[in-house]
């Protein structure tokens, strides 16, 4: 049996659902009275990926206040995807998801230099007061390097485990291509990143 490790980073404005979004992937529950993140939590998660695989996530929920944003990098560090969310009903934290991803592309990336797997999330899309269009996500998706978004409800359940499963696909068919990646005299290679290989199943998405 295989056992891959990988760390995804959850990152986003604060109260956006990042906390609820790991408990309930993680746990299966939902609460929605959560303290805020200070600085970074940590949990894990093992899935049972084929009849030869398991998959180990470590899931980074890092903290969406400003002040915590300077500690980016530290948390960043030996990343092999990552999660952005915004909620719905704040036009802010979709403006805001640029400067996420920017901040991520420039501190994190895969032995080849290229950016790690990363998905974009619409959460609380429960609510009825959604104020950010489909349409505008997903300009905003293809324009900016996501493998895809998909709208989530913590809440309701809706597309968490599908969110994470097409992320982690994303990430062992990355490893698996990077496999053959073997670097000349002249390349350069991050050495905290591990690139191996793996053929993966997965399930598609929005």
């Amino acid at each position: 049996m295989t056992e891959h490790l990988m760390k995804i980073l959850i990152v986003g404005d604060g109260n956006v659902g990042k906390s609820s979004f790991v408990h309930r992937y993680v746990n299966g529950q939902f609460n929605k009275m959560y303290k805020m993140t200070v600085g970074v939590d940590f949990s894990v998660k093992l899935l049972h990926w084929s009849d030869k695989e398991k998959v180990r996530v470590q899931l980074w929920d890092v903290a969406g206040q400003e002040r915590f944003i300077s500690m980016s990098r530290i948390y960043y560090k030996g990343a092999s995807g990552c999660v952005i969310m915004f909620d719905v009903s704040s036009s802010s934290s979709f403006l805001s998801c640029r400067h996420w991803k920017q901040d991520l592309d420039n501190k994190a990336m895969l032995p080849n230099g290229d950016p790690i797997p990363c998905i974009l999330l619409a959460n609380k899309c429960d609510l009825a007061q959604r104020v950010v269009s489909a349409d505008s996500i997903n300009k905003f998706s293809k324009a900016n390097g996501f493998v895809t978004w998909m709208e989530t409800s913590v809440k309701e359940n809706k597309n968490v485990g599908e969110a994470m499963r097409r992320l982690v696909q994303e990430i062992l068919s990355t490893r698996s291509s990077l496999d053959s990646f073997q670097p000349g005299p002249q390349d350069s290679v991050n050495p905290q990143l591990d690139s191996e290989g793996s053929s993966s199943r997965g399930v598609g998405c929005c």
